[in-house]
């Protein structure tokens, strides 16, 4: 590729999340790495040979093509509209903001400027949800009934300022409307408080997708073992990704209709068929992520997490905490 028409990025924030876009982004083909900014300084030694710029107007001042942000969830608003001011097409570590009207915000910063903008909802671009994205999409399960999800484990040992509903349910709200290519219409979400923290460290949500899908997500931090599970239940078969051994496993039901005339294929039931494991390439998602950013800024936008997709999911989430917190259902507009 020639320089002509490699990107220029920068990156703002090097913390724990940032370290790891700076890895991505000095060794992301047709893109160079060209300034970083921290108020705090390189704590990781990740951007070694760049200054540590002092704020994001610094940033934009060395004329990038694009941006990564990376750092706290309260300074996204500010630092992602001055990007779009800027003219500068931003990715936005998720959330895309704690805050509602912050999040529209934004969205609507980079609609009406025509930028790319992105959320970077890294579950999404594990191997195991990609490949069921793309048989899901090629018809394998036919109409989808049903998508469960389970992410349990211990508490985390980074300091977490929000609950699991904003830290861990928030990927599985994303990742659920991605699959089955609609948006949340409503939420029942139950939660507690076992560990004497101030936020909710186990929820149980249950939930209906636009186009009539259930859902169904148990998240906690207090289960002695790690488990990431999504199983996409349709009316020929069941796919189950495991998405911490980057596992895809497709459970047929042999009794779906295939071969008869659409009058005599009235769904009756379910049985037991065959059973395939997916060999899958293993990417960093991390590295898929980002050549899905490089890639939407060069045209083709179609594996990125959009900002009203980010916004989406915030509405999501704030509709599961009001619905713990009133114990009802809430429904989403």
């Amino acid at each position: 590729m020639t320089d002509k028409k490699t990107l220029r990025a920068g990156l703002i924030g090097l913390g724990m999340m940032g370290r790891h876009h700076a890895r991505n982004l000095q060794s992301l083909e047709g893109v160079e790495l060209v300034a970083v900014a921290d108020a705090h300084g390189d704590p990781h030694g990740a951007a070694p040979g760049l200054e540590v710029l002092p704020d994001v107007d610094a940033l934009i001042a060395t004329g990038i093509d694009y941006a990564v942000v990376a750092v706290p969830t309260q300074f996204h608003r500010d630092v992602a509209i001055t990007l779009a001011e800027a003219g500068v097409h931003t990715l936005v570590e998720k959330p895309l903001a704690f805050d509602i009207g912050e999040a529209e915000e934004i969205t609507a910063a980079y609609e009406q400027a025509g930028l790319v903008g992105a959320v970077g909802y890294i579950e999404r671009y594990n191997p195991a949800l990609q490949e069921m994205r793309k048989r899901i999409a090629d018809g394998q399960l036919g109409e989808i009934y049903q998508i469960v999800t389970r992410r349990q484990g211990g508490f985390p040992a980074r300091i977490a300022d929000v609950g699991v509903v904003k830290d861990l349910a928030t990927h599985d709200l994303d990742l659920t409307a991605w699959v089955a290519q609609s948006p949340y219409a409503s939420v029942a979400a139950t939660s507690t408080r076992r560990s004497g923290r101030r936020d909710e460290d186990m929820v149980s949500i249950a939930g209906r997708l636009q186009d009539e899908t259930i859902t169904n997500h148990l998240v906690n931090w207090l289960t002695p073992f790690k488990e990431r599970i999504t199983v996409v239940t349709g009316e020929k078969g069941a796919l189950v990704a495991d998405t911490l051994n980057a596992d895809l496993t497709f459970h047929s039901n042999a009794d779906a209709a295939t071969n008869l005339w659409e009058s005599m294929a009235s769904f009756r039931g379910v049985s037991e068929g065959d059973s395939i494991r997916y060999a899958l390439q293993r990417q960093e998602p991390l590295a898929t992520e980002h050549q899905a950013f490089r890639d939407a800024i060069g045209g083709d936008s179609s594996n990125i997490v959009t900002m009203r997709e980010g916004l989406h999911t915030v509405r999501t989430v704030e509709a599961v905490l009001e619905s713990a917190r009133e114990g009802r259902v809430v429904t989403l507009d």
